[in-house]
C-alpha cells in the first residue's frame, strides 16, 4: 500500500507564495516581443470616480502589455453620469437606472468592471458570471455576511467556468508588498504574534438632499455615509489593511472585540471611528483602528511583530534571516491600481484564470466582523458569520437591498441615527 504524502502547512504556504509571485511577475514580460497583440472589449458598471479611474487603469494596463481596450458599454444609476463617460469612448453605449447593468452584460464584451456602491456587488457579480464575463470587482464586495458568503460561492462558479475575478485590493499586486509577503512566507520574521493596522483620515464628502429627491437617489449619491450602502468605513476603506493582514498571516481572524462611535458626523448613520482587537488564534492579536474626522492626525499602514523580526506592510523589514533568503525580484507597474489590471488582462490572454473572490470576500467579512462588534459591544466570532447558522449575525442582511432599488421600494435610513453598543 502506498502512503499518501502530506505537505506540511509551512511548505504549503511557501509553495502558494512562490506560485503567487510567479503569477504577479508574468504579466510584465515583454508580450509585444511575443507577437501577442490583442483587443479586449469591456463594459463598466458604475461611472463615478472609481469607475472612471478603473477604466483609465485598465487602458494603461493594456498599453503596458501591448494590448488594446475598447469600451463598448457603460452603466450607472444616473443616466447623465453614464452619458458623460461614454462620450470619451467612441461608439460606447450608455445605460442608466438601477437595472442598467443587465443591458451592459447583453453587449458583446468579455470583461466587465464593477465600481458601484459595495451593496450592489454580489448582485452584479452574480449576473456577470452567469453571463460568462471575466470580472474586475472593486472592494469591498458586500456590506453584510449574507452578501460576502454569496461572493465566495460565486467565485467557485467562476472557477468552474474558467472565468477570472480580480479585485481592487491593489496591495496584493505591488512589488513592495509582494516582497515582504514572500519573505514572511519563508520565515523571515518567524511567526507573526501581533501588530497594528490603521486607516485614519479626514471625513469624506457629503451631498445635500435635493428638493423632491427620491430615497434611492439620495442613498446612491451619498453611499459613503450609510452602512447599508458602503459597509461603514472599517469595511469600505480599512479593508486594505485587513486584507494585507489576512494575507501575511495566512488566515482570517477567529474573533473580534471592538468599540467605536460618532463624535462629529452629522449625516448618514456610520461611526466616526473604530478600535478593534482581531484575534487570529495561535496567540496572535492585531490592533485595528480607523477614523474619519477632519483636523486629526492621518495615518494609513500596517506593522507586524514576529518571533524573529518585525516588518511594515510595504516598508522596512528587520530580520537577521533576511541575508540568507533568496527573494525574487518582483517587477510590477509603479501604480498598483494599474498592475491589478495588468495581471487580469494577462491571465485572460494566457488562459490561466486568476480568482480573488474568496480573498476579498474574507477581507470584507473581517471588516464586517469588527463593525458588528463595535456596533453591538459584543465578541463576534468568525464562525458567527460563516458557519454558525444559529448566530444572530449569520443571516444579517442590510436593507434596503439591491433588489429594492430595481423594484422602486427603497426607504432610506434616517440621518444621524446610529447603533448604540449594548442596545438591541
Amino acid at each position: 500500500m502506498t502512503t499518501p504524502l502530506i505537505m506540511p502547512r509551512r511548505n504549503f504556504i511557501k509553495n502558494v507564495a512562490v506560485a503567487g509571485a510567479a503569477i504577479s511577475a508574468l504579466p510584465l514580460f515583454n508580450i509585444r516581443a511575443q507577437g501577442a497583440s490583442r483587443k479586449f472589449k469591456i463594459g463598466l458598471i458604475g461611472c463615478g470616480g472609481r469607475g472612471t479611474g478603473a477604466t483609465g487603469n485598465i487602458i494603461a494596463a493594456a498599453k503596458t502589455l501591448g494590448y488594446e481596450i475598447e469600451v463598448v458599454a457603460v452603466a450607472d444609476f444616473f443616466q447623465e453620469k453614464a452619458d458623460k463617460l461614454a462620450q470619451k469612448h467612441p461608439g460606447c453605449r450608455a445605460f442608466g437606472g438601477p437595472d442598467a447593468y443587465h443591458k451592459v452584460l447583453e453587449q458583446p464584451i468579455e470583461l466587465v468592471l464593477m465600481a458601484t456602491p459595495p451593496a450592489f456587488r454580489p448582485l452584479h457579480l452574480e449576473a456577470s458570471i452567469a453571463a460568462g464575463k471575466h470580472c474586475f470587482i472593486e472592494k469591498p464586495v458586500a456590506v453584510d455576511p449574507v452578501g460576502a458568503r454569496k461572493v465566495i460561492a460565486i467565485g467557485e462558479v467562476a472557477k468552474n467556468k474558467g472565468l477570472c475575478i480580480v479585485a481592487g485590493t491593489q496591495r496584493r499586486h505591488m512589488s513592495t508588498y509582494l516582497r515582504n509577503q514572500f519573505a514572511i512566507s519563508q520565515g523571515a520574521i518567524g511567526k507573526i504574534t501581533g501588530g497594528t493596522i490603521s486607516w485614519c483620515q479626514s471625513k469624506l464628502w457629503f451631498k445635500e438632499r435635493n428638493p423632491g429627491e427620491s430615497d434611492a437617489s439620495y442613498l446612491v449619491r451619498n453611499w459613503t455615509s450609510f452602512v447599508e450602502m458602503s459597509g461603514d468605513h472599517i469595511v469600505e476603506q480599512h479593508l486594505h489593511q485587513l486584507d494585507v493582514t489576512n494575507w501575511f498571516i495566512g488566515r482570517p481572524p477567529v474573533s473580534a472585540i471592538g468599540f467605536g462611535g460618532r463624535a462629529r458626523r452629522q449625516t448618514g448613520n456610520q461611526f466616526d471611528f473604530f478600535s478593534v482587537d482581531f484575534n487570529y488564534g495561535e496567540d496572535c492579536h492585531i490592533h485595528s483602528m480607523c477614523r474619519q474626522i477632519k483636523s486629526c492626525y492621518d495615518n494609513v499602514g500596517e506593522f507586524y511583530i514576529g518571533t524573529e523580526g518585525t516588518t511594515y506592510g510595504a516598508g522596512k523589514m528587520q530580520s537577521a534571516k533576511l541575508a540568507s533568503l533568496k527573494i525574487p525580484d518582483f517587477t510590477t507597474h509603479a501604480d498598483g491600481q494599474v498592475q491589478e489590471h495588468v495581471d487580469l488582462l494577462a491571465a485572460i490572454a494566457k488562459g490561466t484564470p486568476l480568482n480573488g473572490a474568496k480573498d476579498v470576500a474574507e477581507a470584507t467579512l473581517t471588516g464586517i466582523m469588527g463593525r458588528i462588534s463595535a456596533y453591538t459591544g459584543q465578541l463576534v466570532r468568525w464562525t458567527d458569520l460563516t458557519t454558525n447558522t444559529e448566530s444572530p449575525w449569520y443571516n444579517l442582511a442590510l436593507t434596503p437591498a439591491p433588489a429594492d432599488f430595481e423594484g422602486g421600494t427603497v426607504i432610506a435610513p434616517k440621518d444621524g441615527v446610529c447603533p448604540i453598543p449594548g442596545e438591541a
